[in-house]
């Protein structure tokens, strides 16, 4: 029996095999979305960020014994006003959505949803870039972890460079609770497109346990790259070339060095007070 809502209904899935469930588990599993730019995110808190972020929702599936949202609930009732249909609705039988889903307890709810899509040219467009450079980062939880502190800090955008993790990858998505789906992060193909940055004057600087110059000793006012690399490799010899300065942040306890993503997020935060203190002052940064 199909459930009404104010703007439509839920039509029931009873089998495993029925195509819509198998088409989403293959999406769960496929680590970089399809060519069709439809990924799945399971729980009600990424549904919610990404129509909230005013993503276009394809589809949303509800496991049986969850209370069915309604579309305001989701936050699918912006869709009202935009040029995107409402989402198809779902009632999926238990056994059949614990199958299909990603976690080992699924929160009941999960949709399809057309991914957000950057370019390099655009994040350059922005005024004074502050921008992140993950350089063969392949840990999901850090990865994610750094997208959401980006927001948090006023990064205007994240690169990734061949071999880090894939930024749609299901434990990046949640490590990021939905900043994934506002800050915009571009994989890089090869490490030569930073060429770009030098031609735009952004100097790269490689984060190190205690090489170059401190955090503070860093002008963030101006435009700037942070390069975060792998914890265990540190950052690889094809990036280095491209770094112009090396920074630090100081620790007075006995450490050899800070997690990646604890280090972005100290980085970003020095930078997010720089910029803040000057504007406060009523002037401009150069």
């Amino acid at each position: 029996m199909s459930h009404s809502l104010t703007h439509g209904r839920y039509e029931p899935i009873q089998s495993r095999q029925n195509p819509r469930l198998k088409d989403l588990r293959n999406r769960f599993l496929k680590t970089g979305g399809a060519e069709d730019r439809l990924i799945a995110v399971e729980g009600m808190k990424l549904v919610q960020e990404a129509a909230r972020s005013g993503l276009r929702m394809h589809s949303i599936f509800v496991r049986e014994g969850t209370e069915v949202p309604s579309l305001k609930q989701l936050g699918a009732d912006l869709y009202e006003d935009s040029p995107y249909p409402a989402p198809l609705r779902f009632l999926v039988a238990r056994d059949a959505f614990d199958h299909v889903c990603a976690t080992s307890s699924p929160q009941g709810i999960a949709a399809l949803l057309e991914r957000p899509q950057w370019s390099l040219e655009e994040l350059l467009q922005a005024d004074r870039p502050l921008l992140l450079i993950l350089a063969g980062l392949q840990d999901p939880g850090n990865t994610g972890t750094v997208i959401r502190t980006a927001e948090a800090f006023g990064a205007t955008g994240i690169l990734l460079t061949p071999g880090t993790v894939h930024p749609w990858n299901q434990k990046v998505l949640r490590a990021s609770a939905g900043s994934s789906f506002r800050v915009p992060v571009v994989q890089m193909e090869k490490t030569d497109m930073l060429e770009s940055l030098r031609k735009k004057k952004i100097p790269l600087y490689a984060c190190a346990a205690q090489d170059g110059c401190t955090a503070e000793d860093v002008d963030f006012r101006r435009s700037a790259a942070l390069v975060i690399g792998n914890e265990g490799a540190g950052i690889p010899d094809d990036v280095l070339p491209w770094c112009s300065g090396t920074i630090h942040i100081r620790c007075p306890g006995p450490v050899e060095s800070l997690n990646a993503a604890v280090a972005a997020s100290i980085l970003l935060y020095e930078a997010s007070q720089q910029r803040e203190r000057k504007l406060a002052k009523g002037g401009s940064a150069p």
